[in-house]
C-alpha cells in the first residue's frame, strides 16, 4: 500500500477564471461577480489509479489532504441480464451500494458516501467548528456514518418525514447531532434550517453543490466507469434531486477529454425526476435558465406523493454558471420522468435480471432508461452508463442488525430564526 500524499490542485472560479489556493473551505469565487460554481483544477491531467483503499485509489482527482478509514468505491460492470432484456449490447452499470459479491462495500447503500468521504478529507481550516449538512435522507445517512466513525463534529438537518432513512449498523457517536423540520416539510425546509444554524459562530456550512469535494466525490462514478470501460460513454443515465451528481458527471467528462486517452465525446446527460415533482424538467423543457415559479404548498404536496423522497430539491444548483442548466446545454441533455409505478416495476426488473435491490431513486433512472429504449431515444448499440446511485440496502439489512437514529430537536416548518438559534445554543452547551 503506497503512502498517501495530499492532492496537488487549485480552485478556479467559473465566473471570471480566477485561480486560487484552497485555503479557507472556499465555496464561492473570491470576487463574487456572478452566481457561479468554483471547480478544482488538478495538477494530474491524466487519472492515475493508486494503490490506496476504497475510493481513495482515485485520489489525484479528489481535492483532499488525507484518507479516512472505511470507504467503498463505485463498481462498474457490463450488464448481461438487464441488457439482454432491453436488447442493449453495451450497457454498463455503475453500482453504488452494498454488493460484496461484486466488491461494492458502501455500507449506507448510496453514492453519497463518495461525497462524504471526499468532503470530510478536504483541507479544512474550520476544524474548531461543527459542520452543518442538510439532507433529504441518503446524504444524511452517509455523512452521519463517515463523521461518526471518524469523530468529526456534525449537525444534520433532515425532514421529520424522512427519518426512516437514518438507519445504521451501530449507534452513532455523540459527535453527530440531528435536528428535523416538522412533519409535512421537505428538503428545502431542512436546507432553510441548516442555513439558520450556519449563521451561528459555532457552525460552518458543508456547502452542498458549491463544495468541490462533494462534486468530485460524486464524479467518481464516472471516473470508475470510464477507467473500467476504457472509453467515455455515449449516454449517462441518473435520477436527480439537486442535479449535483449530473454536474459532477459532466465535470468528470471534461477532465477525461483533457486526459486524452479515453475519447473526446461528451456523454449525453439523461437525467430524471419522479412524477409529479418535476421542477427541473419543467424549467429545462422551457429552456429557461431560471427555475419556474412553484408554490411552496404545492411543492410539498408533490413531494408527499413521490416514492423517491431524495429527489425533492426545490432550489437546485440549476441556474448559476457551471450549474445543471449549463451541463445540460453543453451535452445536449434531456430531463426525463418516471411515475412511482414505473419505478417500482423497474426496481423489480433490476432485481430479477441483475440480482440485487435498488433504491427508489435509482429505480427512477432504470425506468427512464427502459422508456428511452422503447421510444428510440437511445440506440441499441450505444455505449450507455447507468448510474445506480443506491442499492443493496435491503441486502445489507438482511445481513446486519440495524439501529435508527432520532432527532434531538424538531422545529416548525417556518421557524423563527432566533428561536432556532436559542435552542441550538442550549443543545450544544
Amino acid at each position: 500500500m503506497e503512502n498517501f500524499k495530499p492532492t496537488n490542485y487549485r480552485l478556479e472560479s467559473l465566473c471570471c477564471g480566477t485561480r486560487f489556493e484552497d485555503l479557507h473551505w472556499d465555496l464561492n469565487c473570491p470576487h463574487n461577480e456572478k452566481p457561479a460554481l468554483i471547480r478544482a483544477i488538478y495538477a494530474n491531467k491524466q487519472i492515475e489509479i493508486k494503490n490506496l483503499p476504497g475510493l481513495y485509489k482515485y485520489a489525484n482527482w479528489l481535492p483532499i489532504e488525507k484518507n479516512l478509514e472505511g470507504s467503498g468505491s463505485p463498481i462498474t460492470y457490463k450488464s448481461k441480464g438487464l441488457a439482454k432484456q432491453l436488447g442493449l449490447s453495451k450497457l454498463y452499470i455503475t453500482f453504488n451500494g452494498y454488493w460484496p459479491e461484486k466488491g461494492a462495500l458502501m455500507q449506507t447503500g448510496t453514492f453519497k458516501e463518495c461525497e462524504a468521504f471526499s468532503v470530510c478529507a478536504r483541507k479544512n481550516d474550520q476544524k474548531d467548528k461543527i459542520m452543518v449538512v442538510a439532507s433529504a435522507g441518503n446524504t444524511a445517512r452517509a455523512f452521519a456514518r463517515v463523521c461518526s466513525e471518524n469523530k468529526i463534529p456534525l449537525l444534520l438537518c433532515i425532514p421529520e418525514d424522512n427519518l426512516s432513512a437514518l438507519w445504521f449498523k451501530e449507534e452513532l457517536n455523540p459527535c453527530v447531532r440531528i435536528i428535523s423540520s416538522a412533519s409535512g416539510s421537505d428538503y428545502f425546509d431542512a436546507i432553510h434550517l441548516s442555513n439558520i444554524a450556519a449563521e451561528m459562530d459555532m457552525f460552518y456550512p458543508e456547502g452542498g453543490a458549491k463544495n468541490v469535494a462533494r462534486r468530485d466525490g460524486m464524479a467518481l462514478t464516472v471516473v470508475d466507469a470510464v477507467t473500467t470501460i476504457g472509453k467515455i460513454p455515449d449516454y449517462y443515465f441518473q435520477a436527480i434531486g439537486s442535479g449535483t451528481g449530473a454536474i459532477a458527471a459532466w465535470e468528470a467528462n471534461l477532465r477525461f477529454i483533457e486526459d486524452g486517452r479515453f475519447g473526446h465525446n461528451k456523454m449525453k446527460l439523461m437525467v430524471s425526476q419522479n412524477t409529479p415533482f418535476l421542477p427541473i424538467k419543467d424549467a429545462w423543457d422551457a429552456r429557461s435558465r431560471n427555475m419556474l415559479p412553484l408554490d411552496d404548498d404545492l411543492a410539498r404536496k408533490q413531494v408527499e406523493e413521490i416514492n423517491a423522497k431524495v429527489l425533492s430539491n426545490r432550489r437546485p444548483p440549476y441556474s448559476l454558471i457551471g450549474g445543471l442548466f449549463d451541463a445540460l446545454m453543453d451535452t445536449n441533455g434531456e430531463v426525463l420522468a418516471a411515475t412511482n409505478s414505473e419505478a417500482e416495476k423497474a426496481a423489480q426488473l433490476f432485481l430479477e435480471t441483475e440480482g440485487n435491490d435498488i433504491t427508489s431513486a435509482a429505480a427512477v433512472a432504470v425506468a427512464t432508461l427502459i422508456d428511452a429504449v422503447n421510444t428510440g431515444k437511445v440506440e441499441k448499440d450505444a455505449l450507455i452508463m447507468l448510474n445506480i446511485t443506491g442499492g443493496g440496502t435491503e441486502k445489507f439489512k438482511s445481513e446486519h442488525k440495524t439501529v435508527y437514529a432520532k432527532p434531538e430537536l424538531i422545529f416548525p416548518i417556518d421557524p423563527d430564526p432566533e428561536m432556532v438559534k436559542a435552542k441550538l445554543e442550549e443543545l450544544f452547551k
